[in-house]
């Protein structure tokens, strides 16, 4: 927690590393595991009111002022911004964004060597480009979160997200087999998946996915894999029993590899967070629904 705070700027939000510049992400991932963790930090205040900074009148948040098209952290924004009426114009913004907000899509034809289905819509990381699983994910979360769990564009997201699981389980960034050949999934892809799929469906409409998370989770060494990973094996009550030993390997990993910027280490201390709420640990939508009012 202190390495977090002191990635704190002293004109409110956080950096990705000291000496760099304030981050719309490094803040919302900050915002969310101070949340979490002590609901009345001093800190949360500012941070909360340095993101309206980045959020442009037509309610997305960018990466930057100067690439106003990267406007992936809006989700994360409206997750951060959750449980404070003093930014609820904020968020609101931030919700009609999104449900107004897709990627680009496309009706395949018999000739495309992609397997999944392009005219599903979801979101993208960046304006005019194709919907991928982590924005995606993240975007169900956040209307979830704000009560639009059965709106349409969440139902079209999830069947998207469905539609990208690969056939042996698990998820990669988007896509399933290029020329017929089955890609290989990543952990903080199907993690992501998983956390936003959470309280939808079945479990078994996503067993493979989470058996293959299962068997992963051991080996993640990273803080974004490892992360992810445990939040989406916690979101079905999956929570590995040495998940706080894998927290604390990953953690004790700066110290060769250097200090994690603010959102790796924001979203592996939210994980580990979710694990010390012990077996019935909340899913990631409802961390959010229980965080109390902040007013300040």
């Amino acid at each position: 927690m202190k390495l977090l705070e002191s990635r704190a700027s002293p004109e409110g939000g956080f950096l990705a590393r000291s000496g760099e510049p304030f981050r719309s992400d490094a803040t919302a991932w900050a915002i969310l595991a101070l949340s979490r963790l002590a609901p009345a930090h001093p800190l949360l205040g500012p941070a909360r009111d340095r993101l309206t900074t980045a959020q442009d009148p037509d309610g997305r948040v960018s990466m930057s002022r100067e690439h106003e098209e990267a406007f992936w952290p809006t989700a994360l924004s409206v997750l951060a911004w959750n449980g404070s009426q003093v930014h609820e114009s904020h968020r609101s913004r931030g919700v009609l964004f999104l449900l107004k907000t897709t990627g680009h899509h496309w009706r395949k034809g018999p000739d495309d060597p992609i397997g999944h289905d392009p005219s599903v819509p979801g979101w993208p990381w960046i304006d005019g480009t194709h919907s991928w699983i982590e924005p995606t994910a993240l975007a169900v979360l956040a209307l979830q979160v704000e009560g639009h769990g059965q709106h349409d564009r969440v139902r079209e997201a999830i069947r998207m997200i469905l539609d990208r699981q690969l056939p042996h389980g698990g998820w990669n960034y988007g896509n399933t087999l290029v020329f017929g050949r089955e890609l290989h999934p990543m952990p903080e892809s199907t993690g992501a998946a998983l956390a936003g799929l959470a309280g939808q469906l079945e479990q078994g409409t996503v067993s493979r996915s989470l058996d293959y998370l299962q068997g992963e989770v051991d080996r993640l060494r990273t803080p974004v894999s490892l992360g992810w990973a445990l939040l989406g094996l916690a979101a079905w009550d999956l929570w590995p029993s040495k998940g706080m030993v894998l927290v604390e390997r990953c953690l004790a990993n700066q110290v060769r590899y250097g200090e994690y910027d603010t959102s790796a280490l924001g979203l592996l201390l939210l994980a580990a967070l979710e694990g010390e709420a012990g077996a019935k640990s909340t899913v990631f939508p409802r961390v959010m629904h229980h965080l109390p009012e902040i007013r300040h």
